[in-house]
Formats: structure tokens, sequence, C-alpha cells
């Protein structure tokens, strides 16, 4: 069991940080954290000397540094160290032999401090025994390096345990320099761990030139650390070429680029020949060949690449057999709403066509309804929907009817709280359930209008204008334009020259461009120019 915390370590590491002159630099250099030494207790039990004692002829060189038997009697006649005739042995092979690297108290008392048992200790051996032919400085440094990129506690001792090789492996080294100074330590611990748990360490090798290759072809180097942060490193980087990074972003380069990865770095993750060129050759074929059309399709939601060819084919076949829609008419949906990829086809997608090929929508008006109001497919049914129909239906609106379903489509751009207190709004003015049914068939969007800018535009259409409210009733679109910088300006303009009683349908509908030369031309009939 890990038992010990690393708090401990500091106390017996003595030696600093290894040299990082060698290591390439993306950032400022931060100086390494100092270490500070203190005595360790390096009492040995029976028990550790028969760890070694089952290793002996994996590592038949250790000893006590070629500590005199005499300075070895005192902590021999230690209590808690009584080793029995084959752990005499065991002593007497390590300590006679010439070429030792290692002190057997002080890598028992280092182990323990860094959180492994003697059980644990002795599995390290047992998938790593080249341990025995390191130093303890390098061993020391080499942890110490860990813990500089945030692996510690826990993490650490696990580490160690999983893949012992973190401690001997050459490519570690340079690896951990890279991210503790060219990378100022920002990459994830736990990324970091799931990454030296797996990979094999030749795999770290040339990591740092593939992260230069991301920067010199485009990501900002204040986005670098967002994007280490969420791929998977060992797929992304380590398990692949240099080169097939940069054939991966000169592919992505026609469709977005750069841009793409930084906003969605797991695509980086992919495979550049199964995963990315089939899915991007599905959209642009959607989309008859145009690429510029499938790139602002990525651009839009660069998660779409996310899905398989195999999913996004079974999407488009459904509209193309259950709605009746061509591929031309299937990618402009897509093209205004991407998600539709993502949304569920048998709780979303087939329920919700059948609604309204219930409501008596032909092919060609369903692909209308899609265009306007294509959150209709991706929104939750029992949160949002269900709450909508049933308070159109109780206002009056009759179930499977066009007049429903375009309601439904209005109102999927507004919130349920928003279109109760528009209903309200309504009702609270005297108007009934049938006038706002009326003006919605005329004017849908007037369902979806912020409550607050309908409220302000009624009270000046009253109070400033001196209007009838059911004046709405035959032009319910004045309660679509803006309030000052169309309504209150045209309205003040027009008043100076034919007075109040003047159409609202003509004083708004009109083009700026007309409306200016008839304002002229009015005045000028009035000046008598």
């Amino acid at each position: 069991m890990v038992g010990v915390g690393l708090g401990l370590l500091g106390s017996s590491l003595t030696h600093p940080f290894p040299s990082s002159s060698a290591c390439s630099s993306l950032f400022p250099q931060q100086p390494p954290p100092p270490t500070t030494s203190s005595s360790a207790n390096f009492l040995v039990s029976s028990s550790s000397i028969a760890i070694f004692h089952r290793h002996q002829e994996c590592i038949p060189f250790l000893k006590f540094n070629g500590t005199p038997r005499n300075e070895l009697k005192p902590l021999l006649s230690q209590e808690s160290f009584r080793p029995s005739r084959q752990l005499s042995v065991a002593c007497s092979c390590i300590s006679s032999l010439p070429n030792s690297r290692i002190d057997l108290a002080m890598f028992f008392s280092f182990f323990r401090e860094v959180g492994l048992d003697e059980k644990e200790m002795g599995i390290l051996l047992d998938k790593n025994p080249s341990l025995s032919l390191v130093s303890l400085d390098s061993i020391r440094n080499r942890i110490l390096s860990l813990q500089s990129v945030g692996i510690d506690g826990l993490a650490l001792s696990y580490l160690i345990t999983k893949n012992p090789y973190l401690l001997t492996s050459e490519e570690i080294g340079p690896f951990l320099c890279f991210v503790r100074d060219g990378l100022e330590g920002k990459i994830e611990a736990s990324r970091l761990k799931r990454l030296l748990s797996s990979a094999e360490p030749r795999f770290l090798v040339g990591f740092d030139q593939k992260v230069r290759l991301l920067l010199q072809r485009g990501i900002p180097q204040e986005k670098i650390i967002h994007v280490l942060n969420n791929v998977n490193l060992y797929k992304a980087l380590c398990r692949k070429p240099v080169e097939e990074i940069d054939i991966t972003i000169t592919f992505l380069s026609r469709f977005g680029g750069i841009d793409l990865i930084v906003r969605r770095p797991v695509i980086l993750d992919y495979n550049l020949e199964t995963q990315l060129i089939p899915r991007v050759g599905f959209l642009t074929k959607l989309a008859a060949g145009d690429e510029r059309a499938a790139g602002s399709v990525l651009r839009k939601l660069p998660a779409i690449l996310s899905y398989s060819v195999e999913h996004m084919e079974g999407h488009a076949e459904l509209l193309r057999s259950f709605a009746g829609l061509s591929d031309e008419e299937i990618f402009k949906i897509v093209l205004v709403f991407p998600n539709v990829i993502s949304a569920s086809r048998e709780r979303k997608l087939h329920p919700r066509i059948e609604f309204l090929k219930q409501c008596g929508l032909n092919s060609n008006e369903i692909f209308k309804f899609l265009i306007k109001a294509p959150l209709f497919l991706g929104l939750s049914f029992e949160e949002n929907l269900a709450y909508k129909l049933v308070f159109l239906v109780k206002i009056g609106y009759r179930y499977r009817t066009k007049d429903l379903a375009l309601a439904m489509g209005s109102v999927t751009r507004t919130s349920c709280e928003n279109m109760q207190k528009v209903i309200g709004l309504f009702l609270s003015y005297g108007l009934s359930c049938e006038d706002i049914i009326s003006m919605s068939r005329k004017h849908p969007q007037i369902l979806q209008y912020n409550h607050s800018s309908l409220e302000k535009k009624m009270e000046y259409l009253i109070e400033d204008m001196g209007r009838e409210i059911r004046e709405l009733m035959a032009f319910p679109a004045f309660l679509g334009y803006k309030l000052d910088d169309r309504i209150k300006a045209r309205y003040e303009l027009k008043r100076e020259t034919l007075g109040e009683g003047m159409s609202l349908n003509k004083l708004l509908t009109v083009s700026a461009d007309r409306f200016s030369r008839k304002k002229n031309e009015e005045r000028s009939v009035v000046t008598g120019d």
C-alpha cells in the first residue's frame, strides 16, 4: 500500500533539479524550486533485505557503497534488523561486490519517503532490474523532475509502480525538461500522468519538435497550452510522426485550418486517412463538391468532425427517406444548423418530422420550416417543446394543424418564460386568445419577441401615437420594427408634414431610400420650393 506522502521527500533529496541548460524553451525559464536537506533515517528491516535477496541474481553488484563492516555492526545490531542466516549470506554477497552504485539502506529509505512500501519496492525491482545500475542521485533527480511538472503524491507513487522505467529511461529526462522549462510546467498533471503511465519512452522523443511545429504553423503561443491540455498527448503528438502532423494541418487549411484546431484541439487526435479525410469528404459531397461551403460548416461547428461517416450518413438518409428532402436541401439545413448531426435520430429527428407531417406539411414545407426553425430538431422535448406545445393548444391553436406547426417553429427561438409573458402582455392590453392567434397567423414572430421590448412599443403606439391597440390586428408586423431607429424616427418626421392620421403599414414598410425621397418631396410641397 502507498503509505508515506511526498511531503517527506524534500527532507532527504538533497540534490537540485537536473540542469536545464540543454533544454529548449518556448517561454522565459523559471528557476527551479530550492530543495532542503537533512539527515535521513536509514534503518533497514529484514523484509527489505529479503527483497534484495530475492533479486540478487538480477542485482549481484549491490553493496553498502564500500562501507567497512565495523561501521555496519551498529546498524545490523538494531532491534528491527535481525537477519536470518540466509539474509546474512545475501548481505555478505552484496557488501563484497566491488562495482555497486546503490547504498541498500538509502535505497529503501528513499523509496519509503516517495510513498512505496516494501512489497511495492519488490515489484519495482521485478519490473525494472536496471534500477540497481543507476545511482541514487540520478533517481532522486528524476523524481524531482517529475515533481517539477506537477506529478506528486499518490500520482507519483502510482506512476513509479506502474512504469518503473520512468526512473531510468534516457528519453524521459529531455521530455520532462521541455515540459518544465519550455512549457513552463503548464500542462495539466493529469494529462502527463495519463501519458507517462501508458506511453513507451521512445514515443516521447521529438515531442518538443512537434510542439514547435504547431507554433510555426500558426497556433498562437498564448493558445498552445490550451491545445495541449485538450488533446490526447499520446495519440495527437507522441504516436504521430512530425510529417503526419504537418500534412494534417495542410489538409485542414482548406477548411479552416489552425482556427479549427484552436477551437477543437481534439481534431489532432484523429487519423488523417481513416477519419479526417472521409468525414470532410462526406460534407463536401453533400455540398455538391463545394469545399468552401463544407468549410463553412466546419467553422461553425468543428465538433462535427468527431462524428463518423456512418453516423452522418445515417442522419442524411433519414432526412432523405422520411422527410423527402434532397441532398441540396439537407446540406442547407446542416449549414444553418450543424448540430442536426448530433441530434438523436430515434429521440429527436424521427418523432419531430413525424409531428410536422401530422400537421399537414409536405416535403417542401418541412424544408422551409427547418430552415427557419432548425432548433426544433435540437431542443429538449420534456423541458422545452412539450411546455410550449401545451401552452399554444390551451390558448386556442388546434392540434395537428399548420398553424400550430408554424407557431411551434416561431417559439423555438424564445424561452418558455418569455413566451408566457408575451401572451400575458397581449391579454393585459385587452386582446383575446383569438386575436393573438389571428395576429400570429399574419406575423408568427410576435410570439418570439422579447416581452419588455413589445411593451415599450405598445405603450408608444397608444400613448404617443394616439392609436388603438386593435390596429395591431391589421398590422402586427409593427411590433417587429425597432422603436427608436424606425418607429419613433419616422413617426416624428411624418407628423410634421402629414399630421397624425397615417397608415402604420405605409409608415414603416417603405424602404429607407424611398422614405427619404418622399420626405424631401413633402417638405418641398409644404415650403413651396
